[in-house]
């Protein structure tokens, strides 16, 4: 195994390791040592890639939906008609772990996530960047709202509201 796999591993261990421990306790209760015992690395590795255990779960949060975009651009079936759907099929595959963040009070990071992935950052012409925003707070509002409520709509459905919605306005 070459060094990058290693590293691979490593992330993979730390960042496995702590939503498995999130299920029975909250973050403020595992300490730095305990993850890395469990998931049996040096506190080193866990520096070497991580600032803190907030940081794995923002890395993962970016994992997550980077993967998503990809599954987005490559479905021949992806629309606009079907963007929502498609984001919302997302969240419901990776329940435990946006309800974990909503569960945390740390939703924000989904919001970072949206951000980041939209490009938003200081150097946009301001009629970009405002546009920019409007959309990233508004599919942030969506989720926050869908998982507040428990994820009770399929899909599907928050595909349909979203869209009757569009209309009405």
């Amino acid at each position: 195994m070459n060094n990058e796999e290693k590293n691979a591993y490593v992330k993979q261990q730390i960042t496995s390791t702590l939503l498995k421990l999130l299920e029975n306790k909250d973050l403020n209760c595992i300490s730095i040592k305990e993850l890395c015992d469990v998931a049996n690395v040096g506190r080193a590795s866990f520096y070497r890639n991580y600032e803190s255990k907030e940081d794995v779960i923002r890395q993962y949060s970016n994992i997550l939906i980077q993967q998503w975009g990809k599954e987005f651009e490559n479905n021949p079936n992806s629309s606009i008609f079907n963007f929502f759907e498609s984001l919302f099929t997302h969240f419901e595959q990776n329940k435990t772990f946006y309800l974990c963040l909503h569960k945390m009070h740390m939703s924000q990071i989904i919001l970072d996530t949206i951000k980041q992935t939209m490009q938003i950052n200081s150097d946009l012409p301001s009629k970009e960047a405002y546009g920019r925003s409007w959309l990233a707070y508004g599919i942030y509002g969506l989720i926050e709202e869908w998982i507040s409520r428990g994820m009770l709509e399929s899909p599907a459905q928050m595909n349909q509201l979203i869209a009757e919605n569009a209309k009405m306005q």
